[in-house]
């Protein structure tokens, strides 16, 4: 017999629908509610990415850490079943305790017992801005609803230390930038059937950018996603200023310079527009270093272990990947990467991730299928 009975949230009056908060509103095996983290330094030597999420249908919560110094990604996962206590953030050496909602959390990795030099790090993620919501998204193939999330983001500062391979990095709010994405709703989960939908409606192409940058006394977020006719399906920019009301910034429209052979940007100017459409802004975005979300942090196309995918109790996997040698690493490139990046606009110089990712055909950035690269 299910064990059905109230979990502590029911005693706060936050519910939505007349269940326990204990379940969704939704009996779609694809739900999911979680959460990804961005933090690195401004010289491009070190990017932490960092995130948690709960499959209510399937019982599962994980979590991942995922380091980049040089060309090494030390990488913690951890997976186990799913409680009652939804306010735990927790799952293995890894957890997120929310201090004060929306404006100070802590995040933590503890090290491996029989590894003194195996990655953990002691983080305060404190917003500099209010959380910005992103535009509803939606997704279909065919006549199915496959993707329907509702997400905000938010940039800030992190202070505290990361310590790997012997080193002990100090994270600095002045030296260090944070960034973080968090969401819920309905999203595809390994193991679905595909079935009539994908083999009628198989994707032609797919391009993306999610770009939130911090300066010093205002946040910026650009999100576009096309198919490969270049049809935009989510577009969106918006510049924050305290004391202001938010500014929309038009249709942005980014010109990526990538590296020969690759579809991975070294550099990239964002086109924007003021509400009179006579102010033409650019953001630059300059690539300090990068970490393909497909290598250790679960992401698909992953081949080792992907998000919301059932490990049994109290699973945890360490390990390090090479990225000197692309080829170790063919399935990187169908994923979207996160670029820790130094942006200019209007004169101002400041950070942000440049998460970017195209794949199969692209029309606008003339790539013609699956296997075209940049010249």
């Amino acid at each position: 017999m299910p064990d059905d009975r109230p979990v502590p949230l029911d005693e706060y009056p936050v519910h939505q629908v007349p269940l326990s908060m204990k379940h969704v509103a939704t009996g779609d095996r694809n739900a999911y509610d979680r959460c990804i983290f961005q933090v690195f330094d401004h010289d491009g030597r070190a990017l932490l990415v960092l995130g948690l999420g709960v499959y209510p249908n399937t019982g599962v919560i994980d979590a991942y850490a995922t380091l980049r110094i040089g060309d090494t990604v030390h990488a913690v996962r951890a997976s186990d079943a799913l409680g009652d206590d939804r306010t735990d953030l927790a799952v293995g050496p890894l957890r997120i305790a929310v201090d004060e909602p929306l404006r100070t959390l802590r995040l933590s990795c503890a090290a491996d017992p029989d590894d003194a030099d195996s990655l953990a790090y002691d983080l305060t993620w404190t917003a500099d801005f209010p959380a910005l919501w992103e535009p509803h998204h939606v997704q279909r193939r065919g006549g199915r609803l496959t993707l329907e999330g509702r997400r905000f983001v938010q940039a800030g500062r992190c202070a505290g230390t990361i310590r790997v391979g012997g080193d002990t990095l100090p994270v600095t709010a002045d030296r260090w930038t944070a960034t973080r994405d968090r969401s819920w709703g309905v999203r595809p989960l390994p193991g679905e059937d595909g079935g009539r939908l994908a083999e009628e409606f198989a994707t032609e192409g797919f391009h993306w950018i999610w770009c939130p940058v911090r300066f010093d006394d205002r946040f910026l977020m650009v999100i576009v996603q096309e198919d490969a006719d270049g049809y935009r399906t989510l577009n969106d920019a918006t510049l924050v200023r305290p004391g202001h009301r938010d500014r929309q910034l038009g249709w942005p429209r980014a010109d990526i310079s990538y590296r020969r052979g690759t579809r991975q940007p070294r550099s990239a100017v964002v086109h924007l527009t003021g509400p009179d459409g006579r102010e033409p802004l650019e953001l630059g975005v300059e690539v300090l270093t990068s970490l393909p979300l497909a290598v250790g942090a679960g992401y698909p196309p992953a081949d080792d272990w992907q998000h919301g995918t059932w490990r049994g109790r109290s699973w945890c996997d360490r390990r390090a990947y090479d990225l000197s040698d692309p080829a170790a690493h063919p399935l990187a490139g169908y994923g979207v990467t996160d670029h820790a990046a130094r942006c200019t606009l209007d004169g101002r110089v400041g950070h942000g991730v440049f998460e970017h990712g195209t794949f199969g055909r692209h029309d606008p950035s003339g790539f013609t299928g699956f296997d075209a690269v940049a010249p």
